[in-house]
């Protein structure tokens, strides 16, 4: 009983320290993803067909 209770301890603590730290310390926003810039990898990722000449999305295209 006393090796469970020191082992719920520790993973309370363990899950609390992990979240302080993590709220403390943020990436830096250089390595978050913008999409403000809509270049042919991005366009991809929203369905745009970056070869089509007029940007039409595969769904307005049928």
């Amino acid at each position: 009983m006393s090796s469970t209770l020191e082992l719920i301890v520790s993973v309370v603590v363990v899950i609390v320290l992990t979240v302080f730290i993590s709220s403390r310390f943020r990436i830096s926003s250089r390595y978050e993803r913008s999409h403000s810039l809509l270049n042919n990898w991005n366009s991809l990722d929203m369905g745009i067909d970056p070869t089509d000449e007029e940007g039409r999305t595969s769904d307005e295209r049928s």
